[in-house]
């Protein structure tokens, strides 16, 4: 009994390779057999991921990217709401399949998971009651306010080792801290603090002083369980940036017409 038992270990053990490659190449095409491409977004965060109020849809920068990766596969896209503290257990636990959620891409997250080549470049900046900050330095030993998970949480505590950093559930939360005087300042990338202000109804009380903290490249996040997807989402990216698509997607949002006006100084490149 004993020597029919090992047998059968080294029989299971020696088919374990091949059930782990059979499922790590059938990740892609189980996406294109339920026709459903599930992707991780932020649903209150303009102009990446918001809920239009009209259609009440999901629409965004990070939104067009992951339509367009679902019409490369083929299939269907599905957007699930997803915060910065959550969003990679999400992905490892297989409730999504890609991440595209403003997230920076950093050695740390790669420890966990993939991340595409970078689809947009930001910096670090903060929001700050106007008159009140003209420097780094204005911000020492005062409360400053990010979200919890986020890269932003570590670059200010390092830029600014005597500020209190407090980490709220989204940038919205953040924000509304700010205007109660809660905080003296909310840090995240420059981008998403443009859209924060294009929506705020007191903007003008409020601005962004010109200095930043760290350079923030985001990817989208793929499980390392799936290096096909990967290869695709690249495939796509690459697609886009010669085709005109990346950088018609960024005036769509960023543009001179738009409501959060950027400077495009980034290629999407391997």
């Amino acid at each position: 009994m004993q020597l029919m038992n090992r047998k059968l270990f080294i029989s299971i053990l020696s088919l374990i390779p091949f059930f782990y490659v059979t499922s790590v190449q059938a990740d892609v095409s189980e996406i294109k057999k339920k026709n459903i491409l599930v992707v991780g977004v932020k649903d209150s965060l303009y102009p990446f991921g918001f809920v239009n109020e009209k259609s009440r849809t999901l629409e965004g920068y990070d939104i067009d990217f992951a339509k367009a990766i679902a019409d490369k596969l083929g299939v269907k896209v599905e957007l699930k709401p997803v915060t910065s503290a959550n969003r990679i257990p999400l992905l490892m636990e297989d409730n999504v399949d890609l991440l595209a959620c403003t997230m920076t891409i950093t050695s740390e997250r790669a420890k966990q998971i993939n991340f595409s080549y970078p689809y947009f470049v930001s910096k670090q900046k903060f929001i700050v009651k106007k008159g009140t900050v003209k420097s780094l330095k204005d911000l020492e030993n005062k409360k400053i306010g990010t979200t919890k998970g986020s890269t932003s949480e570590i670059n200010a505590a390092k830029a600014i080792p005597s500020a209190k950093i407090l980490s709220f559930d989204d940038y919205p939360q953040a924000f509304l801290a700010l205007q109660q005087g809660k905080v003296f300042a909310i840090t995240t990338d420059e981008s998403i603090l443009a859209g924060i202000l294009s929506k705020a109804t007191k903007k003008n009380d409020f601005e962004l002083p010109s200095f930043d903290i760290s350079k923030e490249p985001y990817g989208i996040g793929v499980n390392k369980k799936n290096p096909e997807l990967l290869k695709i989402v690249n495939q796509t990216l690459l697609e886009m940036e010669k085709d005109g698509k990346a950088d018609a997607t960024f005036v769509k949002w960023f543009g001179p017409n738009s409501s959060v006006p950027l400077t495009k100084d980034f290629k999407i490149t391997p």
